[in-house]
């Protein structure tokens, strides 16, 4: 129950009168008075306080597993097996009331096919306050680890983040990017938080979410919708089982991955590694009709087509996927409206 208008402006003016060094007489008698109403007030409405600044309650915190589906099906384009996965994955993470580890997901492939968005979509459905969460940390590999000589100090620096972040709330969700850039073996100071413990000097991490992002294994994935695409098959055709064991692989052996030798492969403890398609030509156009909506503007299809006929395409031949994937999309609008 949301407190109503004349009870935030009694608790306001409260406030307000504490902040009054001199006060007279028939002030006291006001502000007796309304303490007197205010501490009735309060115990109607307990929580109030967590009405104005978010928490970790469920106030702030709840899964909206209808609202992800939606978000899935309409704003992410040509990834079915990345739709799928993180939908279920997700809603059974997040339904299970105690599960035995965080969860943990690294999404791979090139550039513009949609990984940060995917955990954009996540943290919206989780968090009320989405990406802007204060439970909702990104590390990106470029910015907070640039230097491979303080690899030691980054260690102790990420151990410390997450341990106090996941102290102030247990349902924290933390994302790393541009895994395919970050120092090998930085990533394995983390490996004892996503195991199969109870608690860790008193901290459990097992309701944490951990996000990866890494371009790593694009490659293999890319040559897979291709072989599809000459054989004359859909894309839609491709199931993870096709993808998944190959990908893991070619990350855990990439030597200039943040996952190269990582224990956190090495043991299992990625939950998924969900591969993300690169995008055609219809999906480009997909993409700009829906940046469109976004912009509370009328659909236009020569427009987006426009934008789409604006990309470049690989292989040079046969033109089949966009190389940039839906990366340049707001961009491009920005010229051809």
């Amino acid at each position: 129950m949301r407190p109503r208008t004349w009870h935030v402006l009694l608790l306001w003016m409260l406030v307000c009168s504490c902040t009054t060094q001199a006060i007279e007489p028939i002030s006291t008698t006001i502000a007796v008075g309304m303490a007197a109403a205010l501490t009735g007030f309060l115990a109607s409405y307990q929580n109030i306080f967590y009405y104005f600044h978010e928490c970790c309650r469920p106030e702030w915190i709840s899964f909206n597993e209808t609202g992800l589906r939606y978000d899935l099906d309409t704003k992410l384009f040509g990834q079915h097996l990345a739709s799928r996965i993180i939908l279920k994955a997700v809603k059974g993470f997040m339904t299970n009331p105690n599960p035995k580890k965080p969860l943990v997901l690294s999404l791979h492939g090139w550039t513009g096919t949609g990984k940060n968005f995917v955990s954009k979509l996540i943290a919206e459905n989780i968090y009320k306050e989405g990406m802007d969460s204060s439970f909702v940390h990104v590390f990106t590999s470029t910015l907070h680890f640039p230097h491979p000589s303080q690899n030691a100090t980054y260690k102790s620096q990420l151990q410390r983040w997450i341990k106090g972040n996941v102290t102030n709330c247990e349902r924290s969700m933390f994302i790393f990017d541009e895994m395919d850039k970050m120092h090998p073996g930085l990533i394995d100071s983390i490996k004892p938080y996503l195991d199969y413990y109870d608690k860790l000097d008193g901290v459990s991490y097992r309701k944490s979410i951990f996000i990866f992002l890494s371009n790593a294994g694009g490659e293999g994935i890319i040559q897979t919708a291709l072989d599809f695409w000459k054989r004359g098959r859909d894309r839609e055709e491709i199931e993870l089982k096709d993808l998944e064991t190959s990908l893991s692989l070619s990350v855990f052996n990439n030597n200039q991955s943040g996952f190269f030798h990582t224990s956190l492969i090495d043991k299992n403890l990625v939950d998924f590694f969900v591969p993300f398609l690169p995008l055609e030509y219809r999906h480009v156009v997909q993409c700009a009709v829906a940046e469109m909506r976004a912009r509370n503007l009328e659909p236009d299809q020569d427009v987006a087509d426009k934008v789409a006929r604006d990309l470049v395409y690989f292989p040079k031949s046969e033109r089949v996927f966009s190389v940039k994937g839906c990366k340049t999309i707001e961009s491009k609008l920005d010229y051809f409206t």
